[in-house]
């Protein structure tokens, strides 16, 4: 009768009928009274989203002591019922130590047993009468597979609750623990990723540090498959690690795992492509990879934050509204549907809606880092710094692996023109990125305020040669260029600058401050008529701008009494003029010739016309 139980509580598991599992492990339950009955019933209440009920029957205390997976699952239940601390009194604060490896083995720690060092006798020191070696590793080998997986649960568990309590620090290393266990513990490891709680190089030193090696084949006789899954799950988690550092290894991994194992169509392999080619300002190719996933699974909602900071990063408003109308339609209870909202409020420019509808993404998620730093974008977008230098400040404590909240804050601190303290916000986000054009043009813009034209100039530059590098396209940075317009035109490299303005409008900034500016380099190259066509070209624009106006009015005044050319060029087009007229009248006179001689002869044909008789 029990095998026929358990028989039919499976099958209703996987015909997804909870209600009668749950009613014949009951009835198992009920026959056997043993505990792994009792978690199998506990299980089964937990999916049904029955937590109190899942929590009675796992509380028992010698239950909770014998069984790891019974203290993982009323852990659980407390933490789905947000109560962290009855949660912490089961896990315990401390991950178990015996547990912990690392990928090189020589590195466990040895545990020295003795029966104690006797005292010195005649000057001399007397060896241990017994020492007992035990190595760690020998200790976990103790362990049941299952236990262990357990133990990494709860360790992940424990970083939950800290994190709910905003102890991230406490969490990233729970979380670090809960991978160091089991390395095939993969929802810690992308807790750590996904809310970037370690720096690109801390990530990769982790990764480093995993013993993928722990990994073990199904049966004894497939040791090599073993050594192959290790290599596979090490090339998935690289995937996952920031796209700052050690590309080259990034994209051996994306290559193995798509030509080796024909992953290449995978959402996550996509994923992790689109999220390097957005490091790298390659927007439109990145849009590309992130519509892809979502025409095959249109609420990928690890792809849509970045699917929308891309729509808004390109301006398409109507794949913005369409977007964030069907997941308001379909999945309200989302923070990402209200992000997507609020992107299309903000990229609209109606700046107090999209600020409601992030502040109800961040309350829905308090760790959702996205909404946050839409939130203080519409602070920014309102010249409001000290609002949006706290909910940048709030990203930056949620995302201590990225370097943008600590970018943010440094342009903010520019525009307030605290350049000290942005430096230092610009010099943290270094730290995390060191490759990030538009970081490299921040630092710029905080040396041009300081009056240090040629540390400007040296960063512009260094901001256009990372553009260039990571191949996004030129019009990405065209105001990084017109920003080294100015920072040259400063330093009185005036042709140079003249050069960058041009370039700057040849790549499709045609605004009234352009022109203007290059109309102020001209004149002071001593152009004032080009100067004068610069500045009309501006005030076609803007008929209004005060600065083309005033510029316009100094040039046309260089131009009075000098004429539009420079003397010596204005006689030599003035005696190409005259040697041209004289040309003109000698061809005139020519033609005057025969237009007389062809007078006369028509005059006698028509002359003859008279000796043809008329009819009577």
């Amino acid at each position: 009768m029990e095998a026929f139980l358990r028989s039919w509580v499976q099958s209703a598991v996987n015909k997804h009928q909870h209600g009668s599992a749950i009613f014949l492990a009951e009835k198992l339950f009920c026959l056997t009274n043993s505990p792994e009955d009792a978690l199998v019933l506990a299980r089964l209440e937990f999916e049904a989203g029955n937590y109190t009920r899942a929590l009675a029957l796992v509380s028992n205390p010698s239950l909770l002591q014998r069984q790891p997976a019974a203290r993982y699952l009323a852990a659980h239940c407390y933490i789905k019922q947000n109560r962290c601390e009855d949660a912490l009194a089961i896990l315990g604060e401390k991950s178990p130590a015996h547990l912990l490896t690392t990928a090189d083995s020589s590195r466990r720690k040895l545990q020295a047993v003795t029966n104690g060092l006797q005292s010195k006798q005649g000057g001399k020191a007397k060896l241990p009468s017994r020492i007992e070696r035990a190595d760690r590793s020998e200790e976990r080998d103790l362990e049941d597979r299952s236990s262990i997986e357990c133990e990494a649960g709860m360790c992940y568990l424990r970083g939950l609750c800290f994190a709910k309590q905003n102890a991230f620090e406490r969490a990233k290393e729970c979380y670090k623990d809960a991978v160091r266990i089991d390395v095939q513990c993969f929802e810690a490891f992308d807790q750590l990723m996904k809310n970037s709680l370690m720096s690109p190089g801390e990530e990769w030193a982790f990764l480093e540090s995993l013993n993928f090696d722990n990994i073990r084949a199904t049966s004894p006789e497939q040791s090599g498959d073993a050594e192959e899954a290790s290599a596979f799950a090490r090339n998935l988690y690289i995937t996952r690690l920031s796209k700052y550092a050690r590309l080259d290894e990034f994209n051996t991994a994306i290559e193995t795992l798509s030509t080796h194992y024909h992953l290449a169509s995978n959402p996550d392999i996509l994923l992790a492509k689109a999220d390097m080619l957005f490091t790298s300002s390659c927007f439109e190719a990145a849009l590309a990879l992130t519509s892809s996933i979502l025409d095959n699974d249109p609420y990928n909602f690890a792809c849509l934050p970045l699917h929308i900071a891309l729509l808004y990063q390109l301006n398409h408003t109507n794949a913005l509204f369409a977007l964030s109308h069907d997941l308001a339609d379909t999945h309200s209870n989302e923070p990402c549907t209200w992000l997507a909202v609020g992107t299309y409020y903000l990229n609209t420019n109606r700046i107090p809606e999209a600020r409601s509808y992030f502040s109800k993404a961040s309350l829905m998620d308090p760790h959702f880092g996205p909404a946050w730093i839409g939130f203080a974008h519409t602070f920014a977008a309102e010249g409001e710094g000290d609002q949006a230098i706290a909910a940048y400040s709030t990203a930056a404590r949620l995302f201590q692996g990225t370097h943008l909240p600590q970018l943010f804050l440094g342009m903010q601190e520019i525009a307030l023109d605290n350049l000290a303290i942005a430096r230092e916000y610009l010099t943290s986000a270094y730290q995390l990125c060191r490759t990030d054009p538009l970081l490299m043009n921040e630092f710029g813009v905080c040396s041009y305020k300081e009056g240090d034209n040629d540390g400007a100039i040296r960063q512009f530059d260094l901001a256009l040669s990372l553009a260039e590098e990571s191949q996004a396209p030129a019009h990405q940075y065209r105001e990084t260029r017109l920003n080294l317009a100015h920072a040259l035109r400063r330093a009185g490299r005036l042709q140079e600058a003249l050069e960058q303005f041009e370039e700057v409008i040849r790549l499709g900034l045609r605004d009234c401050g352009v022109f203007a500016s290059k109309g102020l380099v001209l004149l002071e190259l001593e152009q004032p008529f080009e100067a004068t066509v610069a500045l009309h070209e501006g005030l076609a624009m803007s008929p209004q701008d005060p600065l083309a106006s005033d510029l316009l009015s100094k040039a046309l005044a260089l131009l009075e009494g000098g004429g539009v050319l420079g003397g010596a060029d204005e006689d030599a087009i003035d005696a190409s003029l005259k040697s041209k007229l004289v040309e003109a009248k000698m061809t005139r006179k020519v033609g005057g010739r025969r237009r007389r001689a062809n007078q006369q002869d028509d005059h006698m044909d028509l002359d003859g016309l008279s000796d043809v008789k008329r009819p009577p």
